[in-house]
């Protein structure tokens, strides 16, 4: 009965990828498909109630809402165009690096700020617009945000990185020591796949936005142009120990950005609210939407049997450990947009016995730790994905499509450095 289930929901699984990949609506597919399983694995009301959590998942909606409210008060503002005009001399220079320096600069701010969904979107509402804007293909410059969002790796605050060194009995610090060359090497294979495969498909130039273009009339407020960056500069600076007294949450940012950019444009208080509002309300429709959708298929996934299944066939074969501590967690994080399941679990039941498998506890937590977090980062039903997507306005399974390559490329580079 349950090998019977497991293989339901496999095919469940497959369906659901292929409905994505046709193009069909992710939030239905989504929502239907978890409800099924839930159903068929005998816990209906657990989709149901996965749903009612992830209405008032806090964090994410906090994120989300504000930072779209502050890039739709910044578009009515037009303060956007100001600093898409003002980057476009500097874009003609260097396109060549313009997709490798957003992926770069994402991962950077990743590293302050180590909430991949926080950092996609903080960093997209300004990434992704000056990618658009430079003539990148919409799902491109997602995806190019999307692959920088593993640079919390390099953050001691990340909850993997003290795990780790509590199994192994060392400093956090010891623990980032270690993987830390793993890490950045296979953020450059990464950066440099994605920039071939914009240049492949053409979406490195060309795509003409609606909204955002290049004006060689245009009159260029540099103030104006400020305002879109003044959240994340407040974020970044709040997050080292310089400037203290900007250490605060995304919203807050938001709202001292949109404040900021009320008093330097002068516009009317209710106009720029108006739109503050509406870009929130945008961003729970679209955004919040599909992430309690995704939620629903986890619930489902969770239901039927699959991830414990998944979780106890890579703890249970200790002949091949070192090819679970990598490809395990990679792939369950690709399947539920979260490698920490995977992750915490692998590191509680097999990294304290490292040793006897001849590696480290440190090495071995490492590798997990790598593998669960760039599955995530090319997972489609990831939060961060999805709010790459709703930025963008793509669905969030071509941002997958172009990140698959980058991120097993990187997966292959950061193992062999970690194992060899």
């Amino acid at each position: 009965m349950v090998t019977l289930m497991l293989i339901v929901g496999a095919i469940i699984v497959c369906g659901v990828v292929y409905a994505l990949v046709k193009g069909a609506d992710a939030r239905i597919t989504l929502i239907g498909s978890g409800i099924l399983m839930a159903a068929i694995g005998g816990v209906p009301m657990a989709a149901l109630d996965a749903f009612a959590k992830s209405m008032t998942n806090s964090g994410l909606i906090q994120a989300v809402c504000s930072v779209m409210g502050f890039a739709l008060a910044v578009r009515f503002t037009e303060c956007d165009k100001h600093l898409i005009n003002a980057m476009a001399s500097v874009i003609s220079r260097v396109r060549f690096f313009l997709i490798p320096g957003v992926v770069i600069c994402t991962y950077l701010v990743n590293i302050a700020l180590p909430s991949a969904a926080g950092t996609a979107a903080a960093a997209g509402a300004i990434f992704i617009p000056l990618l658009m804007a430079a003539g990148v293909g919409p799902a491109l410059a997602a995806a190019a945000v999307k692959c920088g969002t593993y640079g919390s790796m390099l953050n001691p605050g990340l909850a993997h990185n003290p795990f780790v060194a509590k199994i192994a009995g060392v400093d956090v610090m010891d623990v980032i020591g270690f993987h830390y060359k793993a890490n950045l090497a296979s953020l450059l294979v990464a950066t440099i796949c994605i920039t071939i495969i914009a240049h492949v498909l053409k979406e490195d130039k060309g795509h003409v936005p609606e909204h955002l273009q290049v004006d060689a009339n245009f009159k260029v407020n540099y103030l104006y142009a400020l305002m879109p960056v003044v959240p994340i500069v407040i974020l970044l600076l709040g997050s080292t120990k310089l400037v203290p007294i900007l250490k605060m949450g995304v919203p807050q940012a938001m709202i001292i950005g949109a404040l900021l950019t009320l008093v330097v444009t002068r516009t009317k208080p209710k106009a720029l609210c108006d739109a503050f509002f509406e870009g929130m309300g945008k961003a729970y429709g679209s955004i919040i939407g599909i992430i309690i959708s995704a939620g629903v298929f986890v619930a489902g996934l969770t239901s039927i049997g699959l991830v414990k299944w998944f979780i106890d066939a890579m703890l249970n074969n200790p002949a091949i450990v070192k090819i679970c501590a990598a490809f395990g967690p990679f792939l369950l994080g690709l399947l539920t947009g979260s490698g920490d399941a995977a992750t915490f679990a692998f590191n509680e039941a097999i990294t304290p016995y490292a040793p006897d498998f001849g590696m480290s506890q440190v090495q071995m937590g490492s590798m997990a730790t790598l593998g669960g977090t760039l599955g995530r980062t090319m997972s489609p039903i990831a939060g961060a994905t999805i709010i790459c997507a709703g930025i963008a306005g793509v669905n969030p399974m071509e941002i997958t499509k172009r990140n698959a390559i980058p991120m097993l490329c990187a997966l292959t580079v950061g193992m062999l450095i970690l194992l060899f």
